[in-house]
């Protein structure tokens, strides 16, 4: 099902100033007509329509060039992470951001795997989307704080951890702990070769080693493990609850 917006149609892009251009892959349509509206109300934003499916999304990001995705993890047939994967494949200068009101470690890895630019919870503010949104390409992967936060107490919460035995913090070596806090600002390991001045192979291998001594499957995973057992700080949404 495709919602459109404006006049019932897509719209060229053909303005006096270049605008950034967002597509709305979203299946509940009070949801998607809601971000429609927000969008379309910034000056500086325009808001191609919204889609129900992935499938859709793929089709009109090929024929329509968004820059910016909004796409739901959990679709009717291929879901959010398969409609990531396609559109990144075929255009990767598109942001996509995942919106999702299941703050899964395993979901948001995989996600981030295909190559998510950035993690929203569907209940953010839409002042909140709306900044993701305008937010720079800089090698970043957004993740919001009340997302990052829920991951937080998913993954590990108060208590005995997971799995056989708790991460060894002392096994990570100095090196590692600064690109572990590069990951925990977000940044791709493109960005932390370059903040490190180190090769992407050298920085890649950082983190592999990293998620290895973690336990973790993704850079996500990783970054929410060395939360809870103190390598990194807390996200303020988390801290405001202690």
């Amino acid at each position: 099902m495709y919602f459109q917006a404006g006049e019932g149609q897509l719209t060229d892009g053909s303005r006096e100033h270049p605008l950034t251009r967002v597509l709305v892959v979203e299946d509940q349509r009070v949801l998607a007509g809601a971000l429609q509206v927000a969008i379309d109300a910034q000056p500086d934003l325009d808001c191609l329509g919204a889609v129900g499916t992935a499938e859709e999304a793929v089709v009109l990001v090929a024929t329509h060039s968004p820059d910016v995705v909004l796409m739901d993890i959990a679709l009717p047939g291929a879901d959010g992470i398969e409609g990531t994967r396609q559109i990144k494949a075929s255009h990767p200068q598109v942001r996509v951001l995942i919106l999702t009101a299941n703050a899964q470690p395993g979901l948001l890895g995989e996600a981030a795997a295909a190559g998510a630019d950035g993690f929203l919870a569907k209940d953010s503010a839409f002042p909140d989307i709306l900044t993701a949104i305008r937010a720079p390409v800089d090698g970043k992967v957004l993740v919001e704080g009340t997302t990052l936060a829920a991951l937080v107490t998913d993954v590990a919460p108060a208590g005995p951890p997971r799995g056989d035995r708790e991460p060894d913090r002392t096994r990570l070596t100095t090196r590692e702990r600064e690109v572990l806090e590069l990951m925990g600002e977000g940044l791709a390991p493109q960005a932390i070769a370059q903040r490190l001045v180190v090769s992407p192979h050298t920085a890649r291998g950082h983190i592999k080693n990293i998620l290895m001594k973690l336990g973790a499957h993704s850079q996500l995973e990783a970054v929410v493990v060395a939360t809870r057992i103190g390598l990194l700080p807390l996200p303020p949404a988390v801290r405001r609850t202690r």
